[in-house]
């Protein structure tokens, strides 16, 4: 069976109910690096992916896309 999908596993990270409906404008959570790779190590063989730091990549566009901001620290 597959992974749940990334923008629930997001949600549950950040401890949001929702997407913004404006990413670019209101940011409604964020998440550290760290938070972002397990995400990534849970989808790596769902995703269309060579390694983690691809899989960590694709994640950080859907956080990104949802309006979650994810800190370089």
């Amino acid at each position: 069976t597959k992974t749940p999908p990334a923008s629930i596993l997001l949600k549950q990270a950040a401890k949001i109910a929702k997407g913004s409906a404006e990413p670019n404008r209101e940011k409604v959570g964020s998440l550290t690096p760290a938070q972002i790779e397990e995400i990534a190590k849970i989808k790596l063989e769902d995703l269309n992916a060579a390694d983690l730091a691809g899989a960590t990549r694709i994640i950080k566009g859907t956080a990104r896309s949802m309006g979650i901001t994810v800190s370089e620290s």
